[in-house]
């Protein structure tokens, strides 16, 4: 019975040994540090959604301290009164893509009080899986930077976020 324990006991060792040698078949992918509730879904791989492609999109307004909406596509961006202290035009681009994304311009953008944005992922793979969704701001190679704190509605398939600035965004797990 001991040198059967033992075996088993080398064996699980000499399998461990071998999986934490081995080399990756692709190279790693630069990814922002998971948010602390990441276990509860038993180490789910955050990264960025794949969806089905949606045409292109792009849509501009001019946006002033009175606030406004932009829809881009499925997305929609709602600037509240008081976020802006002047007239600004906003550019808002969703180019067809893998991932559901938006590009907000003019890049770097301040708010006084944060913008909401909401992202439909209905065209996405898994969109009925009951785990939440993320808006990721991202570069624009869209390796993610940051998990904003976001709200999924599992029902409309669209996942929202205050944003202060503006940048690149994406749906994420």
């Amino acid at each position: 019975m001991r040198s059967r324990f033992a075996r088993v006991v080398l064996l699980c060792g000499a399998a461990a040994l071998t999986l934490s040698c081995a080399t990756p078949s692709e190279p790693a992918v630069e990814r922002a540090a998971p948010p602390p509730d990441a276990l509860l879904w038993g180490g789910l791989d955050l990264a960025l959604l794949r969806c089905s492609p949606l045409p292109s999109a792009s849509s501009s307004a001019v946006v002033g301290p009175q606030g406004g909406v932009i829809e881009v596509g499925p997305h929609r961006l709602v600037i509240p009164a008081g976020a802006l202290s002047s007239p600004v035009t906003i550019t808002a681009e969703a180019p067809s893509s893998r991932v559901n994304q938006v590009d907000f311009g003019p890049a770097g953008l301040q708010f006084a009080v944060p913008a909401t944005l909401t992202m439909s992922y209905a065209n996405c793979f898994g969109a009925w899986i009951p785990l939440p969704r993320r808006i990721a701001y991202t570069t624009d190679l869209l390796s993610i930077l940051e998990f904003l704190t976001s709200v999924d509605n599992l029902d409309s398939r669209a996942v929202s976020a205050e944003l202060d600035h503006f940048s690149r965004y994406a749906v994420a797990w």
